[in-house]
């Protein structure tokens, strides 16, 4: 089985691409380096650097079986600035990638919602169908969403939504202009820095491990029976920024205080998935919070500030 997946330079994607080749699947990564590292697309993927939102992409898609589509504007503050750049990203892009999809045949393409679609909910934990969008990066999404609909109702495309909670592990990118909590937090403490916590470190979110995603994503290509739907994917759990900052700190032993700067716009006080309607289809989270940062760690330390 063939497998093309978007953004296969970056967090999510290259982790996915070293999870599907060693189950023997044919990997085409397509990534325009702008946020993804070349380094981390592993050598027997067929690459190709170039943009989604242009449309001679559109031959890299033939004989193709599934599409992992997870390129994207994500950063919400940057998107907060440039929001016609997120526009033609997020919206252009995924639009681009469907109708890529449609002319090619794809049996599944498997997309990249987010749980920021949430925002303004005050339902917790919250299920698929409590949408909020507040942040221009959560409108783009929602507007991916509605390009989704009007594809399944005029086309053969099966699309599945996938609205990832926090995903955390090996290879987050550390050097955006505001890096994912987790691998920022590490890597100061392990510089004998002090790190820095945006408002009051009282926001809760809700963390899953990327090797749990990763088996999600491994359950869509094998259920034959998983059509045009939307799934949160969540540990189900949610933990604020003080209480990840202490595990962090006992396991690095650390007593580095952190420094607290003003908080970010656009973001929502917290999130938790329903993830009841994953669990139907047989998947649960397996990693939880200090075994996924014992494991981050260990990759920082080996790999990035080695």
């Amino acid at each position: 089985m063939k497998i093309l997946i978007t953004g296969v330079a970056g967090f999510i994607g290259s982790n996915l691409a070293d999870h599907l080749l060693k189950k023997g699947y044919e990997i085409v990564g397509i990534d325009d380096l702008s946020y993804g590292l070349i380094e981390q697309v592993p050598q027997k993927v067929e690459f190709h650097e170039t943009d989604i939102t242009d449309r001679k992409i559109f031959p890299l898609f033939n004989d193709v079986d599934i599409v992992f589509h997870l390129a994207a504007k994500n950063c919400i503050s940057d998107c907060q600035l440039d929001p016609v750049e997120t526009a033609r990203i997020n919206v252009g892009g995924t639009v681009n990638i469907f109708e890529a999809g449609k002319q090619a045949a794809v049996k599944k393409i498997i997309y990249a919602e987010s749980s920021a679609v949430y925002e303004g909910s005050s339902f917790f934990p919250t299920p698929e169908e409590d949408e909020n969008p507040e942040s221009f990066y959560a409108v783009s999404k929602m507007a991916g969403k509605l390009f989704a609909d009007a594809y399944i109702r005029f086309s053969e495309l099966n699309l599945i939504a996938l609205r990832y909670f926090n995903v955390y592990g090996p290879r987050q990118d550390y050097r955006r202009s505001v890096p994912p909590l987790m691998c920022a937090l590490i890597m100061r403490l392990l510089k004998d820095e002090q790190p820095v916590i945006y408002g009051n470190g009282k926001k809760r979110r809700d963390f899953v491990y990327v090797d749990d995603v990763n088996r999600f994503h491994e359950l869509l290509i094998t259920n034959p029976n998983i059509k045009n739907n939307t799934f949160n994917i969540g540990f189900g759990k949610n933990y604020s920024v003080l209480e990840v900052f202490k595990v962090i700190s006992k396991l690095l032993n650390s007593q580095i205080e952190p420094v607290h700067k003003p908080d970010l716009p656009g973001e929502a006080f917290q999130n938790l998935a329903d993830i009841s309607r994953a669990k139907d289809f047989g998947w649960e989270p397996q990693v939880n919070l200090e075994k996924g940062l014992e494991l981050s760690i260990a990759y920082i330390r080996k790999y990035i500030l080695n």
